[in-house]
This record gives C-alpha cells, sequence and structure tokens, in this order.
C-alpha cells in the first residue's frame, strides 16, 4: 500500500515537471499526452482512496453477514436469497471466500435466513455498509395476477474477531444445545447430532452453526458468531446493558429500510442514507456494490469528523 502512494507520488511530481516543459515549449503533443496521464492517475488515485476510507476499527476484519427474510412467506424469502446471490457476486469479484455456516431454506423458494463467513482483505469495511432491512419493490413471479409486490429482508454485518480480541464469555452466560444438521453436507451430517445452537442469556443473542461435520467445529464457529455479535451489540450499547439494547434490533419491515431496490415500475435503487442512487439495478443485484459502498463510507466519515467538531 505504501509502494501504491510512493508510486503515484513519483508519477505526479515526474508528470508535473513535463507540464512545465510543455508550458515553455508549446509542445502540443506533449500536452495530449499528459492530458491522458492525468485521467490515468485520477483513477489510480480514486482507487488508493477507496482504502483510505477503511479508517474504523474493525475494517480489516473478516466479516459475518446474516440476511433474514422479513414477513411475506413466498416473496419475501425469494428476495433474502436474491441477497445472498447479490453478496456471492459481490465477494467474489473481491476475491474474498464465503462459507455458508448455517441456512434455513425456504418452503417453495428461497431462504429464511442464512449466516455466512466472509474472509478476505477489508472484507468487514466493504461489508459494513450493507447492515440494515432491504427492500424490493417489483411484479412478483409468483402472483398470478401479476400484482407489484413489495418486499423486506434484514442483513445483519459483524467484525470477526481476532484471537487477541475476543470478549471473555462466562460459561455460565451460555446455553448449548445441539440437534441434528438440517443442512447440506452428506448422509453423515444429517443423521448425527452434530449442528450446535448456542444462547448468551443474558443478551437472548441465539447463533448456530451446522456446516461441519464435527459438533467440536460446529461450537467453534459458533463462539466465534456470537463473539461477532456482541462487539456489534457493545458497540450500539455505548454503557448500557446488552439486554436493554436487544429490542432496538430493526425488524425487517416497512419504514426501516435503508435501501430501496424498485424493479417494477421505473428501475431504481437507492440508498436512503447517502441518496447515492443508480438507475441500473440489474448490476447492482449482479454484485455492483462498490459505489454504494463508497458513498457509505464517505457519509461515516463525514458524520464522524462532524461529531468530532462538536465535542471540541
Amino acid at each position: 500500500m505504501v509502494e501504491q502512494w510512493e508510486s503515484i507520488t513519483k508519477r505526479i511530481d515526474d508528470n508535473l515537471e513535463l507540464a512545465k516543459e510543455a508550458q515553455k515549449e508549446n509542445e502540443v503533443t506533449l500536452e495530449k499526452e499528459l492530458t491522458k496521464e492525468v485521467d490515468n492517475l485520477t483513477k489510480t488515485f480514486e482507487k488508493l482512496e477507496f482504502f483510505v476510507l477503511f479508517s474504523a476499527k474493525y475494517d480489516s476484519h473478516d466479516a459475518i453477514l446474516s440476511i433474514h427474510a422479513g414477513t411475506g412467506g413466498t416473496e419475501a424469502q425469494d428476495w433474502a436469497q436474491m441477497l445472498l446471490r447479490m453478496y456471492l457476486r459481490f465477494c467474489e469479484n473481491k476475491n474474498f471466500s464465503v462459507k455458508i455456516v448455517d441456512e434455513t431454506k425456504g418452503q417453495e423458494a428461497g431462504i429464511k435466513s442464512v449466516t455466512a463467513e466472509i474472509s478476505g482483505y477489508y472484507a468487514y469495511g466493504n461489508l459494513k455498509s450493507e447492515a440494515g432491512v432491504h427492500r424490493l419493490v417489483r411484479i412478483s413471479p409468483f402472483d398470478a395476477e401479476k400484482m407489484r409486490h413489495t418486499s423486506f429482508a434484514l442483513v445483519e454485518v459483524m467484525p470477526v474477531l481476532a484471537d487477541a480480541e475476543e470478549l471473555a464469555i462466562k460459561s455460565e452466560d451460555l446455553k448449548i444445545d445441539v440437534f441434528r444438521s438440517g443442512g447440506h453436507g452428506g448422509q453423515s451430517v444429517n443423521t448425527t447430532d452434530s449442528a450446535v445452537r448456542i444462547t448468551h442469556l443474558p443478551s437472548g443473542v441465539v447463533v448456530k452453526s451446522q456446516s461441519e461435520r464435527s459438533q467440536v467445529q460446529n461450537k467453534k464457529i459458533a463462539m466465534k458468531l456470537l463473539q461477532a455479535k456482541l462487539v456489534k451489540l457493545l458497540e450500539a450499547a455505548k454503557g448500557k446493558e446488552l439486554a436493554e439494547i436487544r429490542g432496538e434490533v430493526l425488524s425487517a419491515e416497512w419504514g426501516n429500510q435503508i435501501r430501496s431496490y424498485v424493479l417494477q415500475p421505473y428501475k431504481l435503487v437507492k440508498d436512503h442514507r447517502t441518496d447515492f442512487e443508480t438507475t441500473d439495478p440489474d448490476s447492482v443485484l449482479d454484485g455492483g456494490l462498490d459505489e454504494f459502498v463508497k458513498s457509505y463510507l464517505k457519509y461515516i466519515n463525514r458524520e464522524q469528523k462532524t461529531e468530532n467538531r462538536n465535542q471540541r
């Protein structure tokens, strides 16, 4: 990263010298070349600037991402499935690795909920903008009358803690249940009590893992999920008891949405926090989230600067 900044600095200095020479000699050809170089340097700078926006404590960490279908049955569950595909494509574009640790399928289509562990360079920083309620407006493929429907899904994004940062959780605060996995993985997964559910009694947070064949492995993953959820709760608490803020978690319904995806009667995706929008929802649903991520990072950086000024 340092080498990239040093490189662009040198390129700028070199081109400034060339620009001075071109101005003195009135070199039209050199001026055209410099104009192209300015465009290239601008693009390189914007890419590097993107990483400067990652300034929060856990931005460089891996992430836990969960999607929960809102009310609305099959329609909402299909929307949750669409969001999962969007994030899988986004992660593929970023060369992030994704591991599904828990998934509950819908009865007819889609998913009721899914939890994935996402590993990669600044995975949490890239995905934290997605936390909140996502709203979809479209002509339902499940409606014979072709009526327009509105669906909601809740997305949770939490940082994975490094070993040195793990929270101290008392064993007496945990209720651990084992059960038979209902997910993929073959006969040995589905016929043994390998899945693990952990309830954190003080906060009421419940996590589970059923992706591994071993109960020990699933317990380890579930504890990682619990750590991540508690970190987010503690950040939101700001001194309150965990149990007090558990009820403040947004529900997947009207009025709480952070972003709207309209497919009919017009095409628009709009982030309601940053006001960034695009008329190409197909690209967004295919994983094209970079501009939404960047606009959100700029937004929270501005908010943080404003808050710091007000505190002075």
